[in-house]
């Protein structure tokens, strides 16, 4: 009877803890993960950081900023150095959708990514690259609303040079 009663009390603590994880907040996953979202970039040329139309959150596409090195993904940076890139990049997009949105709890659903490596020739990890960004949506909003369909490519050349660009699409309230 105690094995059952213990085996069931775990069966108990699995499902609360599984339940809590899914209807956490983003903003309160990004605090409970310890995520600091960087200041939203500015644009650097003719285009603006986003645009809504509907229900729709269209971001546009965005780098590493400072905190990565340049380069190409498989000559310069090592598999792992684009994954934080593109870890990076995921951050940059999310300040851009908070400063767009005014919480990120008003994300429904990450809807779409382009994923594009800046890849030196024969590099054909863009998909593990590209991890990083979406290892870290579903950090911040949980599988159900996290995950995504997505697209990673390689590139010949990004602009000024950074490893990784990522554009999203977001459901929003």
């Amino acid at each position: 009877m105690r094995a059952v009663v213990g085996a069931l009390l775990v069966v108990i603590l699995a499902v609360t803890t599984a339940w809590a994880q899914a209807t956490a907040s983003a903003e309160d996953n990004l605090k409970q993960n310890n995520i600091t979202l960087p200041p939203p970039a500015t644009p650097v040329a003719n285009y603006v950081p986003a645009v809504r139309v509907g229900n729709f959150l269209f971001l546009s596409g965005l780098g590493p900023g400072q905190s990565s090195p340049g380069g190409k993904v498989g000559k310069d940076l090592s598999l792992e150095q684009g994954y934080q890139a593109a870890r990076a990049t995921g951050l940059n997009l999310l300040a851009t959708a908070r400063a767009t949105l005014g919480s990120l709890d008003k994300v429904k659903r990450v809807v779409k990514v382009l994923g594009m490596v800046n890849s030196a020739p024969g590099f054909t990890d863009q998909p593990k690259v590209i991890n990083g960004f979406s290892d870290l949506m579903v950090e911040v909003f949980g599988e159900a609303i996290g995950k995504h369909a997505r697209s990673a490519v390689g590139m010949a050349e990004l602009p000024f040079n950074i490893p990784v660009e990522i554009e999203m699409i977001l459901e929003v309230d």
